[in-house]
């Protein structure tokens, strides 16, 4: 698991630890059934809290993506299809949020967007893109 914290970025610790963690489980780099690094382990890893860390962890099981087995830690759970697609769909939105506002900030049209988006779909080699032209 690999995680970075920009101390700088204003958002709370705690929140970039779940963020990532969410991301990384969603695209499948953390399998269900892996066992995340102890709050020990993270916390001194990336030189935070133990306790920042604990909050990201019982927040994420309160979700539903992390499971707790007692005495031996913390594993991603068993999330169903459905879940993990809006799950996806959710943080794509977010991002894409994001994106949209810039491009109207900028007074890009909605078909120079797509033809962006389309462009970039080839660049990395996304079956998805290609599979609606």
């Amino acid at each position: 698991m690999l995680l970075q914290i920009d101390h700088h970025s204003g958002v709370p610790i705690y929140r970039q630890v779940m963020d990532q963690i969410r991301r990384q489980v969603m695209a499948g780099q953390l399998p269900e059934g892996g066992q995340l690094a102890s709050v020990r382990d993270l916390a001194g890893r990336l030189n935070v809290n133990p306790m920042t860390i604990s909050k990201a962890y019982a927040l994420l099981e309160m979700e539903g993506l992390l499971e707790r087995r007692r005495g031996i830690g913390l594993f991603v759970a068993t999330i169903r299809k459905d879940h993990k697609r809006r799950t996806k769909t959710q943080l794509l939105e977010q991002i894409l949020t994001k994106a949209v506002t810039t491009a109207v900030q900028f007074d890009i049209s909605p078909d120079e967007v797509h033809e962006l988006t389309e462009r970039l779909f080839r660049r990395y080699g996304s079956k998805v893109g290609s599979e609606r032209k």
